[in-house]
């Protein structure tokens, strides 16, 4: 039995894009989250190509799968990070490595904004002192002001458009001039469908595909120095109490440490967090939060040699799962045979999971549950 690493990222598009100031630490969370050696120096712009990694998403109920069934091959759900320069202020104008990392965001499903909590003299930090919160809402203007301006080009376009009586020009420019006024007030997108009028189209529905940066998920990832671990659950608390409005995941770590811990053995990683008392792994974290934050689950197949892991959005039902794993699957869709894992598991076997009726049919319309296990029937 081994671990096939397959391309999930292919079939799913999951990108978590790395962003904050310089010398925060972003390499260093990306190298703790990937195993990854990228450089990360002590000076501005130390990333100047955008790193990017796959790590394979923890998951324990594969595993036990695979000591059951002996399979092949076992191959997990994968995620991308993507790590880019620091970003300044005036990035959406240019400044540092400006527009061109901003670029490189466009395409991401969810943001991970690194925020530097340690103070140590010797790393510079570009703001001067260590101020988190001043520094998430730097950020944040940064982000809602390249929206500004990718809306502000298409209002350009769309209004010839609709002066010339384009129908769908028209509604899309009411569309975008509520996109301005949301932006120009510095709300986020992520944060803006509470104010929607009742007129306005779903800005999520109509420009998740146009790269705002402001319309993707976001969580905090508030880099400690080991000091401070003992007090991260209340460093972590200060922060979300300061920052009332974010309705965002706040995670504490130690991404020096967390890195550090990579080179270990296993079982003297086991040993070390246990000593240590710093809890699940930061992947482990991170994953979990992203997958909340996402709202996505797993599902499994099981298919000759191998069985595999999948990565869906909650709510989807098994005949879009189905053409996650093959077009031609969805196209020539009869049924679905579906078991939850567990029970599974506690079967022992396919043989006996048929036999005491575990294993049910499904019809297209059958919403996929988290760690179903799912065999596609088709033409």
């Amino acid at each position: 039995m081994f671990f096939s690493f397959a391309s999930e990222i292919a079939i799913m598009g999951l990108t978590c894009g790395i962003v904050g100031l310089p010398n925060v630490g972003k390499t260093t969370v990306f190298n703790a989250l990937t195993g990854a050696r990228a450089e990360a120096s002590n000076y501005p712009f130390c990333t100047v190509e955008p790193n990017r990694g796959m790590v394979l998403v923890p998951d324990e109920r594969l595993l036990l799968l695979g000591k059951m069934l002996r399979p092949g091959k076992l191959t997990p759900a994968a995620m991308e990070f993507l790590d880019v320069a620091g970003l300044v202020e005036g990035a959406s104008r240019g400044e540092g490595l400006g527009n061109a990392f901003l670029g490189h965001l466009r395409s991401v499903d969810a943001v991970i904004h690194v925020v530097r909590m340690f103070e140590d003299s010797d790393i510079v930090h570009l703001p001067g002192s260590c101020e988190p919160v001043r520094d998430i809402r730097l950020i944040q203007t940064e982000l809602v002001l390249a929206d500004l301006e990718v809306v502000e080009r298409r209002l350009e376009k769309v209004a010839r458009m609709a002066r010339v009586g384009n129908r769908e020009a028209v509604e899309e420019l009411d569309h975008l001039r509520w996109i301005r006024e949301q932006l120009g007030q510095g709300i986020p997108l992520s944060r803006a469908g509470g104010n929607r009028r009742d007129p306005v189209v779903d800005h999520a529905a109509r420009y998740k595909d146009r790269g705002l940066l402001t319309d993707r998920p976001v969580f905090y990832v508030l880099n400690l120095g080991e000091q401070q671990l003992p007090r991260q659950e209340q460093l972590a608390r200060q922060i979300r109490e300061s920052l009332a409005d974010e309705d965002a995941p706040f995670l504490p770590l130690c991404a020096k440490l967390e890195r550090e811990i990579l080179d270990l053995e296993p079982e003297e990683q086991k040993k070390f967090r246990l000593e240590m008392e710093t809890g699940p792994s930061g992947l482990d974290r991170l994953v979990g939060e992203a997958f909340r934050l996402l709202d996505l689950i797993l599902f499994y197949t099981i298919v000759g040699p191998e069985v595999r892991a999948w990565i869906l959005k909650r709510g989807a039902t098994v005949y879009q799962a189905a053409g996650r794993i093959h077009s031609d699957l969805q196209r020539g869709f009869i049924r679905a045979e579906v078991i939850r894992c567990d029970a599974f598991l506690q079967a022992g076997s396919e043989e006996k999971a048929r036999e005491t009726g575990l294993i049910h049919a499904e019809g297209r319309d059958y919403e996929v549950q988290d760690r179903d296990i799912v065999r596609i029937r088709f033409h």
